[in-house]
């Protein structure tokens, strides 16, 4: 091959490298943009009862219209324990409330739906789950055996500007003998803080994350996490979070976390 041709085919080669690298951006900025309306789209109208019928396209990940039919990984399963249904049953119950008139509407509460990668079943994420890392997987949603790790379930209050997480951890998660390794402890704090932050503020990224361990948490039992939002600066959001027994009597871990809004195309851009 001459080296005429294979300057030429470099070109080509650079400027398709370019196209796809624009479409990539392109898709997140429609993506960024068509969220809210898609929903608003694809929700009946007799649904959105305030405060709910104000909240936007990422805040409102608990009603995205889903391309198939995937497993929510928030629904009770053979593994959960007393605890974990009792207070998954009493924060559910508050999701859909009833009038004097006998309609039924939304509650203070939402349960959020969890999939072991979002980005793949949201209206829009198709490609983008095949463009970047096709074979990613939800850290805390990754391993297949029911119980065997993170069961764990997440509720909104939008009022009260809260969230909760019921959360049983699996023996795979053993750090000290029978009881729940420091990591994953912080694994499911971030993951209830970045969760709040992003339904308060859309996407974000950790930036700090402040624990202390107070009270050691037994291997499959359960606890209750808390998330408060502590003020928001700009593109920063501060929460702290609780995790106790699920009588909240007993203080196991409590945390601190600071979170930056990011877009989808900062995220592409890395």
């Amino acid at each position: 091959m001459s080296f005429y041709r294979r300057q030429q085919r470099r070109c080509q080669n650079a400027q398709g490298a370019q196209k796809m690298v624009g479409g990539m951006f392109q898709i997140g900025r429609e993506m960024s943009k068509g969220f809210n309306s898609s929903i608003r789209q694809q929700l009946p109208r007799q649904t959105l009862h305030p405060p709910w019928s104000s909240i936007n396209s990422v805040r409102t990940m608990a009603v995205l219209q889903w391309c198939s039919n995937p497993r929510d990984f928030s629904l009770p399963n053979s593994s959960w324990g007393s605890d974990m249904r009792r207070l998954y049953e009493h924060f559910n119950s508050q999701c859909e409330i009833e009038t004097e008139a006998g309609e039924k509407k939304w509650g203070p509460w939402r349960r959020l739906p969890s999939y072991n990668r979002s980005l793949k079943y949201a209206t829009g994420g198709g490609i983008l789950s095949k463009v970047i890392q096709s074979k990613a997987r939800l850290f805390t949603r990754s391993i297949k055996e029911k119980g065997a790790a993170f069961e764990y379930v997440m509720f909104v209050n939008k009022v009260e500007q809260k969230c909760v997480c019921v959360f049983q951890a699996g023996h795979l998660l053993e750090g000290p003998p029978g009881h729940v390794h420091g990591g994953a402890i912080a694994t499911i704090i971030d993951t209830v803080l970045g969760t709040h932050a992003t339904y308060l503020s859309g996407p974000v990224m950790t930036v700090n994350l402040s624990i202390n361990y107070r009270r050691p948490i037994p291997l499959g039992s359960t606890v209750l996490l808390t998330s408060s939002l502590d003020k928001k600066e700009g593109r920063k959001t501060f929460v702290s979070c609780q995790v106790t027994d699920t009588e909240g009597s007993k203080l196991h871990t409590e945390a601190t976390g600071l979170f930056v809004s990011v877009t989808v195309e900062n995220l592409l851009r890395g």
